[in-house]
Order: structure tokens, then C-alpha cells, then sequence
């Protein structure tokens, strides 16, 4: 979207949380257990290919009703199981850093850290064993951008579908090219979430669809093929607002959904960003208006059956958000979801990665309910994480059984709405 030059952006504050919880989850103090022992082992050197020899047109003509028991197995039964140990840390999805380093620079992200090594083998596969053997089945493989060591990611796919996670991978898809797709696709990954924010790249915005056109048309050609799901994943920013609508529409065109957060500053501070002021992406209040109208829009299009798993209301509560403060909301960071850091140590969400309190390590947790619940106080009225919400709303016993009968009577075709 063209926009006329403006006036400088002002400097954007450098945290959103009060200084107290601030101080507290900064304290300058060393974590004091080791992340994982020396002596754990690498993971499996996966086959290639592993699958067994199949007939192909009817793997492909089962795929929803395997991507449906797949849902059962990896998301249904550990959320029922959560419910029955509601003091325990009982993660329905867990985030596994494997990178902080990225192969681009989109400007209103901070969570890459070129400095930072990656996720060791003993690391990922003691993360993998721990979060199992506590009832978690959905892993996600984030960064930075996870695909920066494809043959890592191959192995960390392989071990962990063989212990029948639904791992996801989100990417900006730069570098997944069709040989990655065959052999991510063959070790069983089950969900793709390709990050795009533009249609062709922009100042700021290098996630653009146009440079990897190839290698999506390819990702989404061979879902039945593989049996995995694709979703685009899209950020709202001051300037791409009208792409919004055309990747929305791009993603319906090729059967495939979309899911959308909004641009927000860092929660807390990260010394290694390096556009925290003078940002071009950040929403200033002459966009409020326009992004309440865009907003509108995709309730609309939720409302119309497009594949969108953001709740209507999560949509709206991004029009607060934006302008500095949002309802809280009952957020499950620490007791149903959680991320496991490079080097083995735990937090309990994404704005909380960079964060020098001690939430423990990989196979020793030290979650603490009431500290979490008097942080998200604080914190659950600044922050809006899509995947953090959609796992909060659902924790409703009257949606799920509401959605989960939905989906039923369409067959579980692809579920459409939301929750």
C-alpha cells in the first residue's frame, strides 16, 4: 500500500508492562540449574525417504480424516486430560526455540538474535522426551526462522512425529524449497504457518508472497500428498494494510486459511533490536481507524466460512490493543502452553523469552500459578499473542464441543470460523 511521506515516527516506549513487573522479571541474577547434561544424545539420523510404500490415491482421498484423528490424538484427548490435573503443568502446545537467528530483517520483530547459538541435538531430543512423558502432543518449531539448519529441523520432525506430535513449523518460507517440503512432508510434519505480510516485499516487510511464490504453490500442492495443513500467518501493520486483504484473498483461493495478529512493540526490553524508534511499522492513532475498518473486514469474511481460527472477539479486542490497553483476558501461559528456550530454559510465553526470571529448565519446571497469575494482572492487559488466545478461549468445555460438532457435520473437511 503507497502511503505520502510523513512526519517522523516518536520513539516507541521501550517496554509495555509497569515498572514493577518489569524490574521483577529482569532481575540481573544468573539461572541457577544447568539446562541439559553433557551426555544426552544426539537425535536419530531419520531415513529418507522413511515412509513405507502406500497407495498414494488413497492416502490422499483419507486426508481429512486422518488430519481430523490426528487433531483427536495430538490436541482433543491431552485437553481433556489437562482438565482432569488442573494443578499440574499440563502443555497443550509447547514452542521449541530452535533459532534466534533469521535470514531477514522484517523491522518490527525482536525476537531474532543473530548473536545466539542455535538448539543442540541432546537439547532438542531431552525437550522432546520431557514434554511427552508430561502429556504434551502439539510442538511447535520456532525462531528466528527454524529452517536456518533444515537437516536439524528433519531430525527434531522425524523424532518427534515418531512419538506422534503434531509438529508445526512456522517460516517465513524463504528456504523451503521443494527437496525441505519432500522431507519435512516425509518425516511427518503436520502444520505449516507461512508468514507473509505482503504480497511483494516492502521497506521493513521483507516476509513478502512474490519471492517464494514458487515454493508455496509447491508447499500447497502437496498437503493431500504429505497430509499436512498450510495457514499463512499475517501481521497488521501501518503499511500493509491493503495486503492484508489480498493475501486473505490469495489464501482463499488456494483452500488454505489465514490467521492475523497485530503489531506491537516488545513487552520488555531486547538489547539486540534495532528499531524500537523511528519504526514505520508501528500503528499510530491517524491508523486507528483504518485498521478498524480492516478489522471489520475479516469479521466479515470469518463470518462468510473463511478459514480463519481466530475468535471474532479476539478481532476485536485488537481495536484496544492497539490504542494501549486491552481487556484481560484468562491467559494459560505457564499451565496449558509454554516455550523452551535454545538452551534448555523454560518460559511461559513469547513476550517473556528475553525475560532473567527463573522459570526453570527442561525436565525441571519451577511454573508457579499464583506468580503467573498475579504477572498476567499486569501483563494480559498489554499483550494479545493470536495462538496464546485461541488456546485461552478454548478453554471453554461449551465451545469445543460446540466447534468439535460443527466440524463433524461438515465431514472434517477443514474447519472454518473459528471457536
Amino acid at each position: 500500500m503507497a502511503h505520502a511521506q510523513q512526519a517522523p515516527l516518536s520513539p516507541v516506549a521501550p517496554f509495555r508492562v509497569d515498572v514493577p513487573l518489569r524490574n521483577l522479571l529482569q532481575e540481573p541474577r544468573q539461572r541457577e540449574v544447568p539446562a541439559v547434561p553433557v551426555q544426552a544424545p544426539d537425535l536419530p539420523d531419520p531415513p529418507y525417504p522413511e515412509r513405507a510404500v502406500i497407495d498414494q490415491a488413497k492416502f490422499e482421498a483419507g486426508y481429512h480424516k486422518r488430519n481430523a484423528m490426528r487433531t483427536v490424538r495430538s490436541w482433543a484427548l491431552p485437553y481433556v486430560r489437562s482438565l482432569w490435573h488442573r494443578g499440574e503443568l499440563r502443555p497443550i502446545i509447547a514452542y521449541l526455540f530452535t533459532e534466534y537467528k533469521c535470514n531477514l530483517d522484517c523491522h518490527y520483530c525482536w525476537s531474532f538474535n543473530n548473536t545466539v547459538k542455535g538448539m543442540s541435538e541432546p537439547t532438542a531430543r531431552q525437550s522432546i522426551d520431557w514434554l511427552h512423558s508430561i502429556g504434551n502432543r502439539v510442538l511447535a518449531l520456532m525462531g528466528g526462522e527454524p529452517l536456518l539448519r533444515p537437516g536439524f529441523i528433519h531430525k527434531v520432525t522425524s523424532y518427534a512425529a515418531k512419538k506422534d506430535f503434531f509438529v508445526y513449523l512456522p517460516t517465513n518460507g524463504r528456504l523451503m524449497k521443494p527437496d525441505v517440503v519432500d522431507r519435512l512432508g516425509d518425516a511427518g510434519l503436520a502444520a505449516v504457518n507461512l508468514a507473509v505480510d505482503c504480497v511483494n516485499e516492502r521497506p521493513g516487510l521483507p516476509k513478502a508472497l512474490t519471492p517464494i511464490r514458487s515454493y508455496f504453490e509447491y508447499l500447497v500442492k502437496n498437503q493431500r500428498r504429505y497430509g499436512y495443513l498450510v495457514m499463512l500467518n499475517i501481521n497488521i501493520t501501518r503499511i500493509n494494510m491493503d495486503d492484508v486483504k489480498e493475501l486473505t484473498e490469495i489464501a482463499r483461493d488456494h483452500g488454505i486459511g489465514t490467521d492475523y495478529h497485530i503489531n506491537e512493540a516488545p513487552m520488555l526490553e531486547q538489547s539486540h533490536f534495532q528499531h524500537l524508534d523511528e519504526n514505520d511499522t508501528y500503528l499510530r492513532p491517524d491508523d486507528y481507524s483504518k485498521v478498524d475498518d480492516l478489522l471489520d473486514y475479516l469479521r466479515e469474511k470469518h463470518r462468510q466460512g473463511y478459514k480463519m481460527p481466530n475468535p471474532g472477539e479476539h478481532m476485536d479486542r485488537m481495536k484496544k490493543l492497539m490504542r494501549g490497553e486491552v481487556d484481560p483476558w484468562p491467559c494459560r501461559a505457564g499451565q496449558n502452553m509454554m516455550i523452551i528456550r535454545t538452551d534448555g530454559t523454560l518460559a511461559p510465553c513469547f513476550p517473556m523469552y528475553s525475560a532473567t526470571y527463573d522459570w526453570g529448565v527442561v525436565g525441571n519446571h519451577r511454573f508457579d500459578v499464583r506468580q503467573l497469575n498475579e504477572m498476567k494482572k499486569e501483563c494480559t492487559k498489554h499483550c494479545l499473542s493470536t495462538c496464546n488466545y485461541i488456546l485461552a478461549y478454548c478453554y471453554n468445555a461449551r465451545r469445543v464441543i460446540h466447534w468439535g460438532v460443527k466440524q463433524a457435520m461438515r465431514g472434517f473437511k477443514g474447519s472454518t470460523g473459528g471457536f
